[in-house]
């Protein structure tokens, strides 16, 4: 394990390796970890006083918090954003493990049952809510895009889709700095990566344009152009024929986990447009996987939470992903290898169906 950097925070080898070994512990015994604990439970070779001084770093550079006056530390937001990063190695399933994903989602019938049946099997993997983004057969076209001025500081976003709906949406802006050329110059950016594509890759298109919109827009424009792109978004998103396939939402029930969030997590759920919108926003790294963590989600409600994720490609497109959704103290290193795991298989045995 190497010293780690993220942002201005330098944590030496024996702090990372520490930070692992309190992530662990907490996971799984749900108690603060002190520092004879993990003296007692791993092999450091240095003294609990020397344990002690790697966690008072650690907390000074917010990694881990003292959450009452016990001697032990839990992690932190921050601290499990770290710990994912610098999971070595992906441990890998067990034979018994392979051998159920293989059982269990060769029998499917169809694509509802396939992932009906994935949903299932990695809920029961990771004793998480797992979710799964697939296609519809359907797919709708948008015909027309145009946004209107209709005062100073807001657009009408209308939206004309393939089956004849109709949609409109207001962007409020945070300037008063509209003008017709403006408007124009965007409503054609905008169409470029909408028009005559089918909803999903639409909003796809527009995941892509708000990634790069500092390349782009005008100097100070930024901010304006996002609420306009926001709205459009928002349209996309609301006729997606993409569908969402839950399981495991018994889990959420545990007590103690998401302490007043609990509705906030069930709503999210329930909304299924908001799991679609943070589906897109994720970013898969090198290992396959996506990680997104507390405060990570609190523009979805779901500050308390995080989600593992994974991509696969279903009826041509690799745009649609599967993960689980569960709270900050969770099993990363195995969620994140069940995730890829059945992202794979499943990847695999859509892809010999085509």
């Amino acid at each position: 394990m190497c010293p780690a950097k993220r942002g201005e925070t330098v944590v030496s080898e024996r702090s990372l390796a520490v930070l692992h070994a309190i992530v662990s512990d907490y996971v799984s015994s749900n108690e603060p970890v002190g520092s004879k604990a993990i003296v007692d439970r791993h092999s450091f070779g240095v003294s609990a006083a020397t344990i002690r001084n790697d966690m008072a770093l650690l907390e000074e550079d917010e990694l881990i918090a003292q959450p009452h006056t016990s001697s032990g530390r839990v992690p932190t937001d921050k601290g499990y954003r770290l710990y994912v990063d610098t999971l070595a190695k992906i441990r890998p399933l067990t034979i018994a493990q392979r051998s159920a994903i293989e059982r269990f989602l060769g029998d499917a019938s169809d694509l509802d049952d396939a992932m009906s049946r994935t949903v299932r099997l990695l809920s029961q993997l990771t004793n998480q809510v797992a979710v799964a983004q697939y296609p519809s057969l359907r797919r709708t076209v948008v015909r027309h895009l145009d946004l209107v001025a209709v005062a100073d500081d807001r657009i009408l976003s209308v939206l004309i889709l393939g089956s004849g709906v109709v949609e409109q949406q207001m962007a409020r802006l945070p300037a008063s700095r509209v003008t017709e050329a403006w408007v124009q110059g965007l409503r054609e950016r905008i169409a470029g990566v909408t028009i005559g594509r089918d909803v999903d890759a639409a909003a796809a298109g527009l995941v892509g344009l708000k990634a790069s919109v500092d390349e782009w827009a005008q100097p100070g424009e930024a901010e304006l152009v996002a609420c306009v792109l926001e709205a459009v978004s928002t349209q996309m998103q609301a006729n997606r024929s993409d569908r969402i396939a839950i399981a495991g939402a018994a889990n959420l029930s545990r007590p103690g986990e998401f302490e007043g969030s609990l509705p906030l997590v069930l709503e999210a759920i329930e909304e299924q447009v908001t799991l679609l919108r943070l589906f897109d926003e994720l970013v898969q790294d090198e290992r396959d996987v996506s990680a997104s963590i507390g405060r990570e989600n609190e523009a979805y409600g779901l500050s308390e939470a995080s989600i593992i994720a994974s991509s696969y490609e279903a009826e041509g497109t690799s745009v649609s992903r599967l993960g689980v959704l569960g709270p900050l103290r969770m099993d990363y290193a195995g969620n994140i290898a069940s995730v890829r795991a059945v992202a794979r298989y499943l990847n695999r045995l859509l892809g010999e169906d085509q």
